[in-house]
């Protein structure tokens, strides 16, 4: 099979017909590039691959991620191996966006055995996720729902409560707002604003969509979702501290799904979840919570695997990662 590197001449319709998920569309790679990071396209007979390198600090090495392609044939990852020996590349990251019950038992075949391909101890997508079939009507649809999740929406409805799409600039601003205070709530460590910036112009229009839950003219929660091929995605979203009462997020997450179904999808993947029998003190148990209430599947993706490339430095990075989560875990306790 013939892997081939792809430039920037390249017709996009055609890449984005072959592209599994937002996370390979060529808008964005054309994000990430102009985030000032080096985006390596391949193809081969069946398949696109846009996989990032991320440099490491002070150093003259990278860090690769292939997020969310089908899982690399034998020869994308021969000449994955190849492409980063030459540059510097300690390894790479690959999360497939494929599920469990429709590859496992491709896993332990050739593509791993006959590679330094080894299960992540770091990896940056969870493992599970929560997929809703949107293809139902509304009635079922709520009808399948947790019954206090259905009770909120009704009364997020009943206080006045009302979602507005803004899929504008405008839009973007009372999004980041309400996400960035979010992020500092919950002491959680995401991208900065020029990163959520440079994907919303990049994505907007085709890709990314903007909800907002006001209550008369306070935003009270906001969501960006994308929408690719068929299914919806909820990557961000953000809730403010006022009027929690009137279970905005719980309307919101409605009207995500109502507009999805407007967009033709017929899924809504929720991005991240625990598993099915999750620990309810475990620090996602809210969101998963959340998510569960409407009604979805729980889902178990492939998971996340690291392509070796220089063994020693690999062993120092995990070494270096695992300090740095315990520093992390040390400062949102102080």
């Amino acid at each position: 099979m013939t892997v081939k590197v792809v430039n920037t001449n390249f017709n996009e319709k055609l890449w984005n017909k072959l592209a599994p998920h937002p996370l390979q569309s060529w808008s964005w790679g054309e994000a990430r590039m102009k985030m000032g990071i080096e985006v390596l396209r391949l193809i081969d007979e069946k398949n696109v691959y846009q996989v990032t390198f991320h440099k490491i600090p002070f150093t003259p090495y990278k860090i690769g991620y292939l997020p969310r392609s089908v899982f690399p044939s034998k020869d994308v990852l021969t000449f994955l191996a190849k492409y980063g020996r030459k540059n510097n590349v300690v390894f790479i990251k690959i999360e497939p966006y494929e599920r469990m019950a429709d590859i496992k038992d491709q896993i332990s075949k050739k593509n791993i055995k006959n590679h330094n391909l080894i299960k992540s101890k770091h990896p940056l997508f969870p493992s599970w996720t929560q997929i809703l079939d949107i293809s139902k009507s509304e009635d079922e649809l709520l009808k399948n729902m947790h019954p206090k999740t259905r009770y909120n929406i009704r009364l997020a409805q009943k206080k006045g409560v009302k979602v507005i799409e803004m899929s504008t600039d405008e839009g973007f601003k009372i999004f980041s707002k309400l996400y960035f205070e979010t992020c500092r709530r919950q002491k959680y460590f995401g991208h900065h604003y020029q990163y959520h910036k440079i994907v919303w112009d990049n994505l907007k229009n085709h890709i990314a969509h903007i909800l907002i839950a006001f209550y008369k003219t306070t935003p009270l929660a906001a969501y960006e979702l994308f929408y690719f091929k068929n299914t919806l995605y909820y990557p961000y979203g953000g809730t403010s501290v006022y009027y929690r009462n009137l279970m905005a997020s719980n309307l919101l997450m409605w009207e995500a799904i109502r507009f999805g179904k407007k967009l033709g999808a017929k899924e809504f993947d929720m991005w991240g979840s625990l598993p099915p029998n999750y620990d309810k003190n475990h620090p996602w148990a809210g969101f998963t919570r959340f998510k569960e209430g409407y009604g979805g599947k729980f889902i178990q993706m492939i998971g996340s695997y690291d392509l070796i490339l220089n063994e020693f430095l690999y062993r120092l990075y995990n070494l270096s990662h695992s300090l740095r989560n315990l520093y992390l875990s040390f400062v949102r306790l102080v």
